[in-house]
């Protein structure tokens, strides 16, 4: 855990604000390298018109330098993600490197349709769980970890799956740190 993992930040149009700024807020703050990257060049709008700056295009990302990557919901953003190859393509080659491959609310419909989500315990938005192929769908807990397929339910959760990234990447007491600092 002494080199800093990089972790990629997929936003695309519709995104949810509340789950990207979260995850991308709370690993910054563990001193985990965030790579936020749009679909196309330039800002991305999410699902309740707030813009946010990327570092640059899901083009410029190679699997191979990355620790995980975590996937907003949000509609239509998630929609957006889930047919893009580009997107699927890392999502599955995280997945065969045995590196997280996270998503929160409706995201985890991506991993689905990457096909990394059959069999596996996980949990979503409740508007998505019949959406989710294959996957063995729960309703608790709030954050589900099964091997190296973490999902989470929804804005109300956004910032239990972050400390729970936080552990996994930085470790318990990085984690619990953060938790008392940000009062959660």
């Amino acid at each position: 855990m002494s080199q800093t993992p990089k972790v990629l930040v997929p936003l695309a149009e519709g995104f949810e604000e509340v789950e990207a700024v979260a995850v991308i807020d709370v690993l910054r703050r563990a001193d985990v390298e965030v790579f936020v990257a749009g679909l196309a060049p330039g800002p991305v709008a999410g699902s309740h018109g707030i813009e946010l700056s990327t570092d640059g295009t899901i083009d410029e990302v190679d699997a191979a330098g990355l620790a995980a990557i975590v996937l907003p919901g949000g509609m239509p953003g998630t929609t957006h993600l889930m047919e893009d190859e580009r997107v699927l393509g890392l999502v599955r080659a995280l997945h065969a490197a045995g590196r997280p491959t996270a998503a929160i609310c409706a995201a985890p419909m991506v991993l689905a349709a990457a096909g990394v989500a059959d069999g596996v315990a996980v949990t979503s938005h409740p508007s998505v769980r019949d959406k989710l192929g294959a996957a063995e769908v729960v309703d608790a807990p709030r954050v589900v970890r099964s091997g190296h397929v973490w999902t989470s339910q929804g804005p109300g959760t956004a910032l239990e799956f972050a400390l729970a990234l936080v552990e996994e990447l930085r470790g318990a007491e990085e984690a619990a740190r953060l938790r008392a600092a940000m009062l959660v």
